[in-house]
């Protein structure tokens, strides 16, 4: 049998100047701020992205995901009691088959968020979240940056100088891993970003605005009496 060609890796070095560090250096002093509030009333959150991984510029957000339900009320109380102003809460749900999220914007920019699933995530939800580089308080507190994905389909592996990169298509297998995800997520992340990237982002099934006085699950639960294929992802 014929051997098959080797897929060669391009690895591009990249070294960061000393502006980039304190770019991340202050957008993980307000990670940890975030994060320490949300513990100080039992939450438990991460903060995912490039500020988990490192490769930061000064567009990049600050996101903090819950990776388990909690009452929306609780959430908010904790924000504000810890001295956040919310100033915009969005309820999406990606498809029918997706959990629904509650987002909760701490800034006009929408730049830090809080975001936290209505319902308990699917594994393969919960590995999302890995695809992008995700990390605790004590590892931002230790300084440390962990791996992940970009959605420009580049694997960036942080080193003591800044980071390596390298195209994910053709290098699946490694780089699941590498972030202890299953391929198949990987591959999907992979489809659904080159989709993006070709014929720009599709809406969602779900994105509503929530007003003063509403709250997440009440919203939700009005959303599924009046849209039948939204009580799909309560099924399982």
């Amino acid at each position: 049998m014929a051997e098959k060609p080797l897929k060669l890796r391009e690895v591009l070095e990249v070294f960061y100047p000393a502006e980039r560090w304190l770019i991340l250096k202050k957008l993980r002093a307000e990670a940890i701020k975030l994060l320490e509030a949300l513990e100080s009333f039992n939450i438990k959150g991460f903060v995912h992205g490039s500020v988990a991984r490192g490769d930061v510029d000064e567009d990049s957000d600050v996101d903090v995901v819950i990776l388990q339900p909690i009452p929306s009320h609780v959430v908010e109380t904790c924000l504000l009691v810890k001295g956040f102003n919310i100033f915009s809460r969005v309820l999406t749900q990606a498809t029918p088959s997706n959990t629904p999220k509650a987002h909760i914007y701490l800034d006009s920019r929408e730049k830090i968020s809080v975001t936290f699933p209505l319902l308990s995530f699917r594994t393969r939800e919960l590995e999302f979240y890995k695809f992008g580089g995700m990390i605790g308080l004590n590892e931002l507190k230790e300084d440390l940056r962990v791996p992940g994905c970009t959605k420009r389909l580049t694997f960036i592996k942080p080193t003591a100088y800044g980071h390596l990169e390298y195209p994910i298509e053709g290098f699946e297998s490694e780089v699941a891993r590498e972030l202890g995800v299953s391929v198949d997520v990987v591959k999907e992340r992979v489809r659904v970003l080159k989709r993006r990237d070709e014929h720009g982002r599709t809406g969602l099934f779900i994105k509503r605005l929530l007003a003063e006085g509403d709250n997440f699950e009440s919203v939700f639960e009005e959303i599924v009496s009046k849209n039948p294929p939204a009580r799909r992802r309560l099924r399982f």
